[in-house]
């Protein structure tokens, strides 16, 4: 395509690829992102928490975000297994450590539309429509293929492109992936009743069912159940289907009708060997993929390009270049342990809630009861939660130097 050798690439134009071409590029490095900027509305949405609002702030995007958002200032628990151990709601409120709100709801797509909307505005970032159809590391920089035929190289290739990921497939980076005996059902609803800002997540034998704050009297649902169940439940017209959320949900936000999209999603898993190859470094569900449980996946898809970021910038510091080794292994340093504990602990609950065995119930139970009547270990966990403060990357800080 041209002889000029771009400082970052990259590969994939979702929510976490858009954000790393927004934060390379605002920084002053030559920055091109491959990709189709569209987006799919599938009634699905994501919880925004602190530490990601922080970041998407820095990126001078939240202002064009914040009026389609609603805030979760409260988050309920309730256990609805029938276990013997089974322990009483339990309601964390963002005061407690200081917030006016753990995070913010927001549709995937919108918040895919409006990161685009900055990069297509964006002096300084290039954006080619295509498909990345190869990827050869060198000395000094990688070589990208697209689907044109054309290549262009850069100091440093970003994966972004998803769990299928064809970047980490031809670095040949080892991947472990499993699947669950469930699926999600997600929507967009209406209900009679305000949600208060409250989140409310009701933890049943097949998995967590969630309703979180969508602005107005409207919240987003995510049901994981039996794969069976699933699809009885996709199967059901809108009127159907919405008197089965209500039963579900104890009538807590009295009647409800489907007020956008649906989609039904196989739950899996996946992880990798290591976050980095030779002038590639892998972000977002190219690096990790677990349940939308404790709306952790794509906060921690952004907190993977915050760390990125921070190496890329710590090495020009010390005079280096982004894709030099020694970048690429802080990142992997940064990354390593945090993504390796909160793919444990997503999967170690879902487990917990699938098992059915009594010392899991009790497990599940005394934590919770622990975390509700313990002032410190609560705060605790609420701040880890939403923003983990040892090792948190600077833009998540409100450092935005």
């Amino acid at each position: 395509m041209t002889e000029e050798i771009y400082d970052i690439a990259i590969v994939g134009a979702g929510a976490v690829g858009i954000s790393a071409a927004l934060a390379f590029a605002r920084d002053g490095y030559k920055t091109v992102l491959i990709g189709n900027l569209d987006a799919r509305r599938d009634g699905r949405t994501v919880a925004l928490l602190n530490g990601s609002v922080r970041f998407l702030e820095a990126l001078d995007v939240w202002p064009s975000l914040a009026a389609e958002a609603a805030p979760l200032e409260t988050m309920r628990i309730i256990d609805d297994t029938g276990s013997l151990f089974r322990p009483p709601p339990v309601a964390f409120t963002a005061h407690e450590i200081g917030l006016d709100a753990f995070g913010w709801n927001i549709e995937n797509a919108t918040l895919v539309e409006k990161l685009a909307s900055a990069a297509k505005s964006y002096d300084g970032l290039t954006i080619l429509p295509e498909q990345a159809a190869g990827f050869e590391a060198g000395d000094i920089a990688a070589t990208v293929s697209l689907s044109s035929g054309e290549t262009l190289t850069a100091r440093l290739v970003v994966a972004a492109d998803g769990r299928n990921s064809r970047l980490r497939e031809i670095t040949g980076i080892e991947v472990k992936t499993w699947a669950y005996p469930q699926s999600a059902v997600t929507a967009i609803l209406a209900h009679e009743r305000d949600h208060r800002e409250t989140s409310t997540e009701f933890h049943t034998r097949y998995g967590p069912f969630t309703l979180v704050p969508l602005p107005g009297r409207r919240s987003s649902l995510v049901w994981v159940t039996s794969p069976e169940n699933g699809k009885r439940l996709a199967d059901l017209d809108d009127a159907s289907l919405a008197r089965a959320i209500e039963h579900q949900a104890k009538s807590l936000l009295g009647a409800m009708r489907i007020d956008g999209p649906r989609g039904l999603v196989p739950m899996s898993g996946l992880s990798v060997s290591r976050f980095q190859a030779p002038r590639m470094a892998l972000v977002g569900e190219a690096a990790h993929v677990f349940p939308p449980i404790g709306a952790q996946g794509l906060n921690l898809g952004f907190r993977d390009v915050a760390a990125l970021r921070d190496a890329v910038v710590d090495a020009h510091d010390n005079g280096l270049e982004p894709g030099a080794d020694e970048t690429l292994q802080q990142y992997q340093r940064g990354r390593d342990l945090d993504v390796r504990l909160r793919t444990a602990a997503v999967d170690g609950l879902n487990r917990t809630l699938l098992s059915g065995l009594i010392p899991a119930d009790f497990l599940r139970g005394a934590g919770l009861l622990a975390i509700s009547h313990i002032g410190p270990l609560r705060r605790a966990v609420m701040k880890e939660g939403v923003l983990p403060h040892v090792g948190a990357p600077r833009l998540m800080q409100g450092i935005a130097a």
